[in-house]
């Protein structure tokens, strides 16, 4: 997908997890795509079936180039990178993707392995949310493994849940941002 919207520069942010590990979020680029690849690498068996519901030995071709690539509009990704700006390494990507349904993004979220329990979902999920408001986007929906209790306490604690179903283990939820998201501001 080609990019039809200028690179959104105003996302670029420093953060600081929880225990004080300085890392910079900003939006995906294209030249992304191997970061990716690496990002997947480094996910457990556990955290890869989390987010994906299936257990690959590697992500399927092309799938980097694709999820590099977005619009900053209606596609949309975040990335937190640590280590030198030339050479990023990336440890967290969040991302909405537009549905069939009017009005609704789809989200996800991956942590690598090492930075989960950090405060990085909670910071994710923000400026996500807060990214996507500004674009227009008022609710989103989630898929997430119905046994997935820390994303699903995530998505409980700092956002509105509209609508919850079950179905053969994952849980759709469907929900709006929170303004009051227990972060200190951008």
């Amino acid at each position: 997908m080609a990019l039809d919207s200028e690179y959104p520069t105003e996302l670029q942010r420093a953060i600081v997890l929880t225990d004080g590990t300085e890392l910079r979020l900003r939006p995906i680029r294209p030249d992304d795509a191997p970061r990716l690849d690496v990002v997947y690498q480094h996910l457990s068996q556990h955290s890869a079936y989390q987010r994906f519901f299936t257990n690959m030995k590697r992500l399927p071709p092309d799938w980097a180039r694709v999820h590099a690539s977005v619009d900053y509009r209606r596609r949309l990704a975040l990335v937190v990178e640590r280590g030198p700006a030339e050479t990023p390494e990336l440890v967290a990507v969040a991302r909405y993707e537009p549905t069939d349904e009017a009005e609704v993004a789809e989200v996800a979220f991956v942590v690598v392995d090492g930075y989960q329990g950090r405060g990085l979902g909670k910071i994710l999920l923000r400026h996500l949310l807060e990214a996507a408001h500004a674009r227009g986007i008022r609710r989103f929906r989630a898929y997430v493994l119905a046994d997935n209790a820390r994303m699903l306490g995530l998505l409980a604690r700092f956002t509105n849940i509209v609508e919850r179903h079950v179905d053969s283990g994952v849980a759709s939820l469907l929900f709006e941002r929170r303004i009051d998201l227990d972060l200190p501001p951008p």
